[in-house]
Order: structure tokens, then sequence, then C-alpha cells
């Protein structure tokens, strides 16, 4: 049975991996034919997957201006519209950032939360801190790719509410508490059960805080300027009961 193969014709120079530089001839051993075709389509594959990788510099670019972000939204990495008065995008425009991975709109002072948050699927780290909503938005707990959280300074938001939301991200491994007048561990940190790193510093705990030793895969704490009396029975038993944590004071 005859069957085709990709031939390179030798009188023609520039790019081998280019389909109008090749010229199909017939070939009767099939299994050799296969390998050959198989072996150029990984190669080509190869080829255009590297034209298309992301220049570093694309990466580590940092805008500060939403409507300079928008006008080639797939090339932002991230993304810091922090202590900004600015217009909030409506839902469809968070669409537009498909390769976001950082956002910043600490200090913007927001009543609301876009649910179009939701949208940016790669995001890995979101600072919400010094804002004046109550409770995070349930479109947050859709961010299956957020691995940091920073919800420092939040005078007016429900805590104990808002970690409901986010309770079940796969990914969350770092969360920031820090300045918001906590005087005990809300119950519902508990549920976070994939955290490795907290920082609970500049609160208001009295005592130290042994609820802590239900998250199992805890390995860091920030308990520094906090207002309690270190029970060293209390730490000890912390520490036993979490093998391998670090704790500052």
């Amino acid at each position: 049975m005859k069957t085709l193969l990709p031939h390179l014709s030798s009188n023609v120079a520039g790019d081998p991996f280019s389909s109008k530089f090749f010229n199909i001839r017939y070939m009767k051993n099939s299994s050799l034919t296969h390998g050959i075709v198989l072996a150029f389509f990984a190669l080509s594959v190869f080829k255009v997957n590297a034209q298309v990788a992301p220049d570093s510099s694309v990466i580590t670019k940092q805008y500060s201006n939403i409507e300079e972000a928008l006008k080639d939204p797939e090339k932002v990495y991230r993304l810091d519209l922090s202590n900004q008065n600015f217009k909030m995008p409506s839902d469809s425009v968070w669409k537009k950032f498909i390769n976001l991975e950082y956002l910043s709109l600490k200090n913007d002072h927001l009543a609301n939360l876009p649910d179009g948050l939701s949208n940016l699927k790669k995001l890995k780290i979101l600072d919400l801190s010094g804002n004046d909503f109550k409770v995070l938005p349930q479109s947050l707990s859709r961010l299956e790719n957020l691995v940091e959280l920073y919800l420092n300074d939040e005078k007016k938001m429900d805590i104990t509410q808002s970690l409901l939301i986010i309770k079940d991200l796969p990914n969350l491994k770092i969360l920031h508490l820090e300045n918001d007048h906590l005087k005990s561990i809300p119950k519902s940190l508990l549920y976070l059960k994939n955290l490795n790193t907290l920082y609970i510093n500049n609160n208001r705990f009295r005592k130290t805080p042994i609820e802590l030793k239900e998250l199992r895969k805890l390995n860091y704490v920030d308990l520094h300027d906090n207002k309690y009396k270190l029970n060293h029975h209390s730490l000890q038993d912390l520490q036993n009961q979490a093998t391998g944590l670090k704790i500052r004071f």
C-alpha cells in the first residue's frame, strides 16, 4: 500500500519545518513513513510553542493604570491599582485579562468588590487590604489558582463570614490578616486546611492562639505586635501539635 511521506526538497534553502518547502512523495514502507511523520509533527509543534512563549520582560512588567493595561490586556501579568480613585471596570472587562497573575486593589476604599474578579482564572496573588467592603463576594470562591490573599487593615469586614467564602480554594497557601483588630482566631479560619503561612500580626490577641494546631499544614505564623502575655505552656503545646511550626513573636 502506498502512503504519503513529506520529503524535503534538496534545492530549497530556508526553514526546514515550514510545509511550503516540502514536496509529497510516495513510499511503500508504511511503518517508517508513520514514524517520520510523527517526528515531523512533534518538531513543528515544538517550534510553534517556542514562538508564542511570553518574553520575561512582559511577565515582570507591572501596570498601574487601568486604561493603559486595557490597550493590550493579554500581555498584562501584574496590575497594581492600589491607592487610586478610579472607576471600577465592568465585570466583562476583567475577562480580557486572561494572563493576570497579580492584582492589587489595596487602599482603594471599595465598598463592593466586582463579581468580575472571578474571571481572572490565572490569578495567584490578590491584595484587597484597606477597603470598605463588609464581606467578600461569593464569586471569589471560583479563583481556583489563588495562592496568596491579603486582607490587611479591614476595619469594616466581617472576617468570619469572608473566610467561609474562601475556605474551599484548593491552592490558597498564604493568608494575611494583619492589623484587623482580631482578639481571637475566627472559627472559620480553621476551615482553611491548606494554609501553610499565616500573618496575624498587629492584632489584639490576649493569649496564644492554640486553636491553630488544627491547621496541620501550617508551618509559619507571624504573631508579632500583639497585646497578649506569652503563655509558654500554650506555646509549647502549639508547637508540639504542629510539628515544624515556626512562630514569630
